[in-house]
């Protein structure tokens, strides 16, 4: 990785994967889902919060975690959220949604 300051995901999953891949691997998919679990319920304190520096450590914690889990089940999360965001919302195939508010896009 050449700039710290832009990463792609792919960037991110052979970073997050250099680090920690050896401890994640021995804590499983379940463990670490547990460890997500815990950064979500911080990243909805830190929503409710005046706090902007905490909250975006905590977004930055929940995207590490996840990102952590996709390591561990051998997911590339490049390629997935391009085969399903790529080409615009997956409801309706449009960048801008117009999917019916009742439908989850």
């Amino acid at each position: 990785m050449n700039d710290s300051s832009e990463l792609t995901f792919a960037d991110l999953q052979r970073h997050i994967r250099q680090m920690y891949f050896e401890k994640d691997a021995a804590r499983g998919v379940e463990g670490t889902f547990m460890w997500l679990m815990e950064e979500v319920g911080e990243l909805s304190s830190a929503l409710r919060s005046d706090d902007r520096e905490n909250l975006a450590e905590e977004f930055a914690d929940v995207i590490a975690w996840l990102t952590t889990i996709a390591n561990v089940a051998d997911v590339d999360l490049n390629a997935a959220l391009v085969n399903k965001y790529g080409g615009g919302c997956p409801g309706c195939g449009k960048l801008v949604c117009v999917c019916p508010d009742s439908e989850k896009p």
